[in-house]
């Protein structure tokens, strides 16, 4: 299977003299970069081997193997932290990671089919998935609540979009 990369962080410059590094993170808990180390770059290359942190404001300031000094550190700003997907912890039952959505079938609630996910994303005002219309129009967006969304069967690869304005 080939491999799937999840966007868990960023690094967002240095911090302090010592080759402390600020990372955001996009993760529930901040702190668990450090058990996703060593994290990877869009590419997959691993870039960033984490070897402590503590939290702060909005993610984490890391010691990393690659970084050991200020500049290094500031080299590293914008830098997006990724890890494999196999890597995060199993889900509950009717729990999902958003880039589990990405490729699965959506469908109306009469069964009519309308595309597929193409992406989704949290712009600021809440989860939004991006749809790529059956019909081979311009993507849209709809926003990802169990309202717009009612249904997501992730093992049988479809999720349910609620009638409603359509582009």
């Amino acid at each position: 299977m080939a491999q799937r990369l999840i966007l868990v962080g960023q690094a967002a410059g240095a911090f302090g003299v010592r080759g402390e590094i600020r990372i955001t993170t996009h993760t529930a808990e901040p702190m668990s970069l450090l058990a996703y180390s060593p994290l990877r770059d869009a590419g997959g290359e691993f870039v960033l081997t984490l070897l402590s942190a503590r939290p702060a404001k909005g993610g984490l300031i890391a010691r990393a193997r690659e970084v050991t000094n200020r500049e290094q550190g500031e080299r590293l700003r914008g830098l997006k932290l990724y890890v494999d997907r196999a890597a995060l912890p199993a889900t509950e039952a009717d729990e999902f990671y958003l880039a589990d959505l990405i490729g699965l079938r959506v469908r109306s609630t009469s069964g009519d089919p309308l595309g597929l996910v193409k992406s989704a994303a949290d712009f600021g005002a809440g989860d939004l998935l991006e749809i790529e219309p059956a019909n081979g129009g311009p993507s849209w967006w709809t926003p990802f609540t169990r309202e717009a969304v009612p249904e997501v069967d992730i093992a049988g690869g479809w999720v349910t979009l609620a009638e409603g304005p359509q582009p």
